[in-house]
């Protein structure tokens, strides 16, 4: 949403006699001086003899590394024949001392010291056309650090502090909840699944069309036209992944929650949260959904597939949305996990206490998780039509869990939705049998083997490791991370004209 500036307003205050104001860059306020010194031919010694200091003092101020009193100020500027005002001007001079300027900005900066390089010093024999050429090198370098500042290391970061931010919560936001009623309405809905219809409407009342093309840059979901008012999207469901309605609903969703360009790749995360969060809000609208889970904990009957089923989403859109919901509405804890047929954790969240794995940063996105968990046993299943169900006891205490696999275009991976044992008696599968037990993370559990087969087979094994891809591959940069922006320039450029 967008963010409110509450920052108090700037109060005016005098000036002490003996201080020039600092408003003025002192860069600019330096060339400046510099250039009426020169048109009037005038030498540093000369303009230091008429004002009374060194010449070497007015080199510093006229370089920007010392702010001159006001009283040297108002002698220079007689001295020169100017109005104190025409001094303090925040504009270069001209077009060579703003690239004089901002060369010696750029040369000062930690970004450039860390090169090693030496400066460049600006003299009168240096070529307007040099200076051009090293401001554009010291700005496409600025671009290239911004464009990657977001290190995986950051990522990680930032990822584990706002899913922390959202265990707070209890993973539910009632400001997004209230917009997607709002919207809810204005696209007619009333009751079921949400129709393609109803929100075609909500992106009508934003001043948006709906249009499905086949071109959609690779790099994209959706692209909007905000000039013609266009919201583009795919022809078909992204298998394993988004509908057409949760795709459209997450670009409605920029506008509705007022976002503005990430500034940061923690605020492109957050965005990615809040218009994940909408378009599940939508999809399955808080009034309608809490009556159905309310019922279906009476009768002891919760499950991901019949809620999932009542409202036509994807299973991990149902499993999700008990996430918004059963604690803030219904008392009840729990804990989702997307886990890949690799082991590897992909999403997680947990409010009962169940010892997700994490690495040294807190983060969890990459961990391994526990062979004897249900998100791991359910792949050993030979039915996988129906849901899975299993009690696992851990060093945090016993869980009860539902999974459902699934693929997609990543391969393999299961939809897990648990809860404390004592809770488990609110869900469908409750009876089941099946428990097991882990002792993670320590490696004795399933990371080590046996000692026998360690003996038998250590000396003549020699496995070659299948390295994920996406642990060495470059973190996603830009205003929008991952995002091809040539690619989606040109594709609006191509469609303007339809």
């Amino acid at each position: 949403m967008a963010d409110v500036d509450s920052r108090p307003p700037v109060i005016g205050l005098p000036v002490p006699d003996d201080v020039a104001p600092s408003s003025p860059d002192l860069l600019t306020l330096g060339r400046r001086i510099r250039h009426h010194r020169t048109q009037r031919g005038m030498t540093l010694d000369r303009l230091g003899a008429a004002v009374g200091v060194t010449a070497s003092q007015l080199s510093l101020v006229e370089n920007g590394h010392r702010e001159p009193r006001l009283s040297l100020l108002r002698a220079v500027a007689g001295a020169l024949q100017v109005d104190v005002a025409e001094l303090l001007s925040p504009e270069p001079p001209s077009r060579r001392a703003a690239l004089e300027i901002a060369l010696d900005r750029a040369q000062r900066s930690t970004l450039y010291a860390a090169t090693g390089l030496p400066t460049v010093r600006v003299t009168r024999s240096l070529p307007t056309e040099a200076l051009e050429a090293l401001v554009g090198l010291h700005a496409e370098l600025t671009r290239r650090a911004d464009a990657a500042i977001a290190t995986p290391e950051e990522a990680r970061r930032a990822t584990t502090a706002l899913r922390r931010w959202m265990r707070e919560r209890d993973n539910h936001l009632p400001e997004i909840e209230d917009a997607a009623e709002d919207m809810l309405r204005r696209g007619g809905y009333t009751s079921g699944a949400l129709t393609h219809r109803s929100v075609a409407l909500m992106a009508q009342h934003l001043g948006f069309t709906l249009i499905h093309v086949d071109d959609l840059p690779h790099s994209t979901r959706t692209v909007t036209d905000l000039a013609n008012g266009r919201i583009y999207l795919p022809p078909a469901s992204i298998p394993g992944g988004h509908g057409l309605r949760a795709l459209a609903l997450q670009a409605i969703a920029h506008r509705v929650l007022g976002h503005e360009r990430p500034r940061s790749y923690g605020d492109f995360l957050r965005q990615r949260v809040e218009i994940a969060y909408f378009a599940s809000a939508c999809l399955l609208p808080r009034t309608a959904a809490i009556a159905y889970l309310t019922e279906a904990k009476r009768a002891k009957n919760l499950a991901v597939e019949d809620f999932r089923d009542a409202f036509g989403v994807t299973h991990e859109t149902a499993a999700q949305r008990m996430t918004n919901l059963l604690t803030s509405h219904l008392g009840v804890p729990l804990h989702f996990m997307r886990v890949g047929d690799d082991g590897a954790l992909y999403k997680g969240y947990e409010n009962d206490g169940m010892p997700l794995p994490t690495d040294s940063t807190g983060a969890i996105e990459g961990q391994v998780v526990c062979r004897q968990w249900p998100a791991r046993m359910a792949f050993t299943q030979r039915d996988r039509t129906t849901e899975y169900h299993q009690y696992i006891d851990t060093p945090a205490g016993t869980y009860w869990a539902s999974t459902q696999t699934g693929s997609g275009s990543g391969g393999g991976f299961s939809i897990s939705i648990g809860v404390p044992f004592a809770s488990a008696s609110w869900f469908r599968g409750r009876e089941t049998r099946v428990r097991t037990r882990s002792t993670c993370p320590d490696p004795t559990c399933c990371r080590r083997p046996e000692p026998a087969l360690a003996e038998r087979w250590s000396p003549h094994a020699w496995p070659s490791a299948a390295v994920h891809a996406h642990v060495l591959a470059p973190l996603p940069s830009g205003t929008f991370p991952g995002v091809d922006e040539s690619e989606v320039f040109a594709f609006l450029d191509a469609h303007a004209e339809r």
